[in-house]
């Protein structure tokens, strides 16, 4: 089953009837900067989204650096991600999105275990406060960060996390040359996906910033996505989300 939503819900309140009139079954909140909401809020809409058939995700503020030299860091992003976790907890909400850390001035490989080494302690504090939410590490988008396909992949392997796909930003480090099918063929085994998707643009870096959703391109991965059967929740970034989600569901309905 494939499914496409929004990054965002406005003020939750009136946008979740807004999303089920138009066919939005998913949406994701935004905690860009921080965590805005209070548990309170996330208490009152939890009810709404289920009532009208909105499954919510949470995307964790964009400061977390789980690789971090300076403590201070780690232990701050481990609460930002951890405060995503609560609120999320309190909406109902499934996975919590964020990315890892930056690479810096170590390898590849020592980011990774330093990566997973937090990951393994922020499962323990799930547990120990039984959040009804996964973690979802997200592929990024600019190639000196840590977060390619197969690090993502692997790094959810071994700390028994869920992963977000982000398609463009898989595109925006692969500086345009993505082969959709080949990533849909190293993801479709699993029994379902949390995923992004919206144009991108791209410098010899990788991701510059999120632009308005390619019909052409958003028909090719919605056809092969349907081709392999993949269970997967589709997140559009686009500067414009509501537009680009409704779009995608036109897309999909006519494939």
């Amino acid at each position: 089953m494939i499914q496409i939503g929004t990054a965002g819900i406005g003020n939750g309140i009136d946008t979740l009837p807004e999303m089920e009139k138009a066919g939005i079954r998913i949406a994701e909140v935004e905690f860009v900067r921080q965590v805005y909401m209070t548990n309170e809020k996330a208490k009152l809409l939890k009810p709404i989204a289920k009532k009208h058939k909105v499954q919510l995700s949470i995307h964790a503020p964009y400061y977390i650096n789980l690789n971090s030299t300076e403590k201070a860091k780690i232990a701050a992003s481990k609460k930002r991600i951890l405060d995503s976790c609560e609120r999320g907890h309190h909406l109902g909400a499934n996975y919590i999105v964020f990315h890892a850390g930056y690479v810096g001035k170590m390898t590849r490989e020592e980011t990774f275990e330093n990566i997973k080494q937090q990951l393994l302690e922020l499962n323990d504090k799930l547990k120990e406060k039984k959040y009804k939410v996964k973690l979802a590490p997200e592929t990024t988008g600019k190639i000196s960060v840590f977060g390619d396909l197969d690090e993502t992949l692997d790094l959810a392997k071994e700390t028994n996390t869920a992963f977000c796909i982000d398609f463009s930003h898989l595109k925006a480090r692969l500086l345009g040359k993505i082969n959709y099918e080949d990533v849909i063929k190293k993801i479709k085994h699993y029994k379902h996906i949390h995923a992004h998707f919206s144009g991108i643009e791209w410098t010899d870096k990788g991701e510059k910033r999120h632009i308005p959703t390619n019909k052409k391109e958003a028909t090719e991965l919605l056809t092969l996505l349907n081709k392999h059967k993949v269970n997967i929740n589709i997140i559009n970034e686009s500067p414009n989300t509501w537009h680009d989600a409704i779009m995608m569901n036109k897309i999909l309905k006519n494939i």
